[in-house]
């Protein structure tokens, strides 16, 4: 099959390659999907960078999403599941074969089923940013009738939370760095977009909050937002944070969040509780069901171009997800 691989870590021009390796097969419990769209995302890039520590395995095809149709199913799988259209997560997790590749082998519980108003593309795109904004959102309750900040509402999770945040019945309220950005945000839903770059985020929060602040923050850069948190979160409130790029280490004030009762939640999708995952799963496919939940598609590449989608995803400035599409 063809597929991008790499063998050693560094720049995606140095290293990714793209050509013909063997085909797996499924074992038991497990199917193969025939993949027609592989999504790209950061943490792509930063395992082939380096950022998370040392190869575990001689050779990785990289990326956790992608969507196709299950080819073969496996012994114990359900046979009728062959033929069935399929996004897949957690593709390249503890694995060294993810979908930047025309097949990959999965446990079959990785395999959803994809919405027939759903393209491979979008499917593709489902993965990392759903089921990250999902547990931002839902981890710690219903949001129904609650006020949320989405921070980075650009983005592929913040537009995502920004749609299962109105699905899910909240008022949200978004950050954002430009024009762009906002009429993006307000596509996908957001009450009101705030442009950090030229606005006071916590007095604006408080002016379209009546004073009030928010109830849940789900947020792109813990560290670096953590004094404007403090001063906009509720009695009670939460923060659902994902990444913290701004300041990777930061000093947590701990008697100000105490007297606030907040609650703060780190989420890593890879490692979410079971059950977790299989909600998210249900909620993301009903809400696509129902039409609430899109994804807009920054640029699309083929497996040649596997390279040229990794240096976007670094440069942080693609509106949208990147995908590999896979003929």
């Amino acid at each position: 099959m063809r597929a991008v691989w790499y063998e050693r870590q560094g720049t995606a021009e140095e290293v990714l390659q793209t050509g013909e390796i063997e085909t797996p097969e499924p074992a038991r419990g497990e199917v193969r999907v025939r993949l027609y769209a592989s999504g790209v995302n950061p943490s792509d890039s930063k395992n082939r960078l380096g950022f998370r520590g040392p190869m575990k395995f001689q050779r990785v095809v990289p990326h956790s999403d992608g969507a196709g149709e299950i080819d073969w199913v496996g012994p114990e799988v359900d046979p009728s599941r062959a033929g069935q259209r399929v996004w897949v997560f957690n593709g390249q997790w503890e694995r060294p074969m993810g979908t930047a590749a025309e097949y990959i082998v999965l446990p079959a519980e990785q395999a959803v089923p994809l919405p027939s108003g759903m393209d491979f593309a979008q499917g593709a795109c489902v993965g990392i940013p759903g089921m990250t904004a999902h547990r931002c959102l839902f981890a710690d309750g219903p949001v129904h009738g609650k006020t949320l900040l989405v921070t980075g509402g650009a983005g592929a999770v913040g537009h995502c939370a920004i749609q299962l945040g109105k699905w899910g019945g909240a008022n949200v309220l978004t950050t954002v760095s430009s024009k762009g950005k906002a009429d993006s945000a307000r596509a996908a839903g957001a009450d009101e977009t705030i442009n950090y770059k030229t606005e006071d985020v916590a007095a604006r929060v408080r002016d379209l909050t009546g004073g009030a602040g928010v109830d849940r923050i789900i947020e792109v850069d813990f560290g670096g937002n953590l004094g404007a948190s403090l001063k906009i979160l509720k009695n009670n409130g939460s923060i659902a944070s994902y990444a913290s790029m701004g300041d990777m280490e930061p000093k947590l004030p701990f008697y100000p969040f105490m007297f606030l009762n907040t609650l703060v939640r780190q989420v890593f999708v890879y490692t979410m509780p079971n059950e977790a995952k299989r909600q998210a799963c249900d909620d993301l496919v009903r809400a696509m069901e129902e039409g609430r939940l899109t994804f807009p598609i920054a640029a699309r590449y083929g497996l040649d171009g596997a390279a040229g989608a990794h240096e976007l995803i670094e440069e942080e400035k693609a509106m949208g997800n990147v995908i590999l599409d896979i003929p």
